[in-house]
């Protein structure tokens, strides 16, 4: 654990700082039920005095997030073998109007109105596994860092007007600025997204690769010839002598295999152009469809820039994405991400990346009560 710490902490240099990240680190990894600092407290061999030392080591010591979630990337990056990032949303619902951040919406996945924080997550995924490496908020414009209420949360004047879009650009922006990690593709469920042209759009300004399921609506060119032809992905994908056809073999759960059909579109398409300074023909898409085996549920679409790529590799790292959920489940039941109680903008940021801590030790160390028995002292 000391490693972990030193490698991951070396800004902590006061040793009380130190000291409560550390236990902070222990409680989420050990204490079970609610992850509070009054909760956690009550672990033993904690002393329930531990409470206001907690408390304060997330909502008021003024410690800077990024770049411990800079340096549990590049330990998931030097102890894997990272094949692609991932984005993933998470509705965290919460009582009342003044934990920072909350406000109401439509869940789109309930189709319930839901009193809320919505936060994305940035995943470095490696085969079968996520491992979360950066937090946003997402605030609506009652949080406006002009008004009261955001000043009072502490919410940076930068974060005024951000969209999901927005963020996810900006994740993509500093991963192109760390040249070990900048060439891996983006795996992106944008078929909810309300500017998936601009996530787009921003990932090709950036020269990213990427694989990113879209709705069936969704806009490509027709290119190569004289006058592009706007039209959608569904559109195009009807038209059967334009596409061609491959046959996945899965295992069903009883042990039989099924035949799984996927539709490739034979050529490349473009994108419509999404604003100013957007160079829409400069990457060329693939388009993959992939019908529901048994007809009850509507097709699903994908574009990527991997135009080389053999169609199982690019459903293999399709499938990041559900990995990311899956790890996010974990996150919220064991790590605590859905137990923040604090108002303050920074001390939301601090816990989750405490959590991510958590659990990038957990999964790459193993069961953490043999690597970490003991609470810090």
């Amino acid at each position: 654990m000391q490693t972990f710490m030193d490698e991951i902490f070396p800004a902590f240099q006061r040793p009380e700082q130190r000291r409560w990240a550390q236990t902070y680190l222990w409680a989420l990894l050990h204490v079970p039920g609610k992850k509070t600092p009054r909760r956690m407290a009550l672990g033993r061999p904690l002393p329930s005095a531990a409470a206001h030392g907690l408390h304060q080591f997330i909502n008021a010591s003024p410690w800077e997030w990024n770049p411990v979630r800079s340096r549990l990337a590049r330990r998931v990056a030097t102890r894997t073998t990272p094949d692609a990032w991932t984005v993933a949303e998470l509705i965290i619902p919460k009582r009342g109007e003044h934990s920072v951040g909350v406000h109401r919406r439509v869940d789109p996945v309930t189709g319930r109105s839901v009193n809320c924080q919505r936060a994305l997550v940035l995943f470095l995924a490696s085969g079968t596994q996520c491992y979360p490496v950066d937090w946003s908020l997402v605030l609506d414009g009652a949080w406006n860092p002009d008004r009261e209420r955001g000043r009072r949360a502490r919410i940076p004047g930068s974060e005024a007007g951000r969209t999901p879009a927005d963020h996810v650009i900006g994740y993509a922006a500093g991963v192109a600025a760390q040249p070990p990690l900048a060439g891996l593709p983006w795996v992106l469920d944008l078929t909810r997204c309300v500017d998936a042209a601009g996530v787009l759009a921003g990932l090709r300004r950036l020269h990213a690769d990427m694989v990113c399921e879209v709705a069936p609506d969704h806009p490509v060119l027709l290119t190569g010839r004289h006058t592009p032809v706007a039209t959608t992905v569904s559109a195009l994908m009807e038209v059967r002598h334009a596409r061609q056809t491959h046959v996945l073999l899965r295992q069903t759960p009883n042990g039989h295999v099924r035949p799984v059909p996927v539709h490739i579109y034979a050529g490349t398409v473009g994108a419509p152009r999404s604003g100013v300074g957007d160079d829409a023909g400069a990457r060329p898409y693939r388009i993959l469809e992939r019908p529901d085996p048994d007809g009850r549920q509507p097709a699903r679409y994908w574009l990527t820039t991997l135009t080389d790529l053999r169609v199982e590799e690019i459903l293999r790292l399709a499938r990041s994405h559900a990995a990311a959920l899956s790890a996010m489940t974990t996150l919220g039941r064991r790590f605590g991400v859905l137990d923040f109680e604090g108002r303050s903008f920074p001390g939301w940021h601090h816990h989750m990346t405490m959590a991510s801590a958590a659990y990038v030790f957990q999964r790459l160390s193993g069961a953490p009560a043999a690597v970490f028995a003991g609470a810090p002292h």
